[in-house]
């Protein structure tokens, strides 16, 4: 990563820390994601990376009509851009279900789809959906193998038959979340997609003699969503591609994104001789996974101590003392996680042509 791609000419104008986000490097990982899938209609994106209507509002004069959200802040937001289809992936148990239902009634142009792995909550939901007269459409959570969420792929046909006739949701696919592939060789990655996709195939041979048919497919995460690209009967759902960060680029060198955000901090103290502070502690940078926060453009032979609330102390290797930067010296900062990075902050400074020209609010933040 070299500073001049993300190095900002009114950096002296702007507050620290700063969350920035590069609209022409979403736009081209935008661009590349629509390309390996051949095709924006085949994306179904999720929404969590960002929460913001501006960059939902940009894919979508792209092309891409299909939305997926955590929660129902981010359904609401997504709808009220006017999105065609929008998935709530995440399991609706107590009042969720009766709001999410009377969300879906609020944006009749947009179709409403749940997520469920539970047959009392399907049932619930359908109840609701036959109290409120509303019709919505409902995916089955498919354990993939991460054992977060889902129907162990053992159990999927079984449950299937024991879910039965519902009165106002429609079985709309299965939704086959595989967040548990980190294998950086992409070869290695393929096979493990491969036999994961293999297992959904029995049980959509058996569904299909018993005469129930599957209608959709949602696949793959950011690491996985190429290796499911060739199956042109499935929606790929990546999400952090279109921000890219530090941990992706470094585990997944094959996949053709570039970083898009990034945290622009200063050195605010020399508290020791080689030692430099700044003004980036976890309240502004994602804490997860373990290990490096982040990765600091142009910041060479220097190690991090460690971080505090409003802190992040740095060391300077030996030998090379005399180099520390000076106090008010701009740094930007690639985070290993940009998911939980940008919810730290209420909005996103904007940058094209290495100015920043815009303010994106982070909108469903709450």
């Amino acid at each position: 990563m070299q500073t001049k791609t993300y190095a900002l000419e009114n950096a002296g104008e702007i507050l620290s820390p700063a969350l920035i986000y590069y609209a022409d490097l979403i736009r081209e990982n935008t661009r590349r994601a629509i390309e390996i899938a051949g095709g924006a209609n085949r994306l179904w994106p999720h929404v969590k990376s960002h929460k913001m209507k501006k960059l939902i509002e940009m894919q979508m004069e792209m092309g891409i009509v299909r939305f997926k959200c955590a929660t129902l802040a981010e359904a609401e937001m997504t709808a009220s851009c006017g999105a065609e289809h929008v998935l709530l992936a995440y399991p609706l148990v107590g009042p969720n279900i009766p709001a999410f239902v009377t969300l879906a009634k609020r944006f009749p142009e947009t179709k409403f789809y749940a997520l469920g792995d539970d047959l009392s909550c399907l049932r619930a939901l359908d109840k609701e959906a036959l109290r409120q007269d509303a019709d919505l459409g409902f995916f089955l959570d498919v354990n993939m193998g991460m054992n977060r969420t889902g129907i162990e792929t053992a159990r999927l046909y079984d449950f299937v038959n024991a879910l039965g006739k519902t009165e106002r949701i429609v079985f709309s696919g299965l939704h086959c979340y595989d967040g548990h592939v980190h294998t950086t060789d992409l070869l290695q990655r393929e096979a493990e997609v491969t036999e994961m996709v293999s297992d959904i195939a029995d049980v959509l041979d058996r569904l299909s003699a018993d005469g129930i048919d599957v209608p959709m497919i949602i696949a793959g995460g950011s690491p996985s969503f190429p290796c499911h690209a060739a199956n042109p009967d499935v929606f790929l759902s990546p999400g952090t591609v279109f921000l890219w960060d530090s941990g992706y680029l470094k585990n997944y060198p094959d996949l053709p994104f570039t970083p898009a955000a990034a945290v622009l901090t200063r050195v605010i103290s020399h508290p020791a001789g080689g030692i430099f502070t700044l003004d980036l502690g976890c309240k502004g940078i994602a804490s997860d996974p373990a290990g490096a926060r982040g990765v600091v453009v142009g910041l060479e032979h220097a190690e991090a101590l460690f971080q505090s609330e409003e802190h992040w102390t740095w060391r300077m290797l030996p030998g090379f003392e005399a180099e520390r930067p000076a106090i008010g010296t701009v740094f930007y900062v690639i985070p290993t996680h940009i998911c939980p990075t940008t919810a730290l902050y209420s909005a996103a400074l904007v940058a094209e042509n290495g100015r920043i020209t815009d303010r994106w609010t982070v909108d469903a933040r709450r």
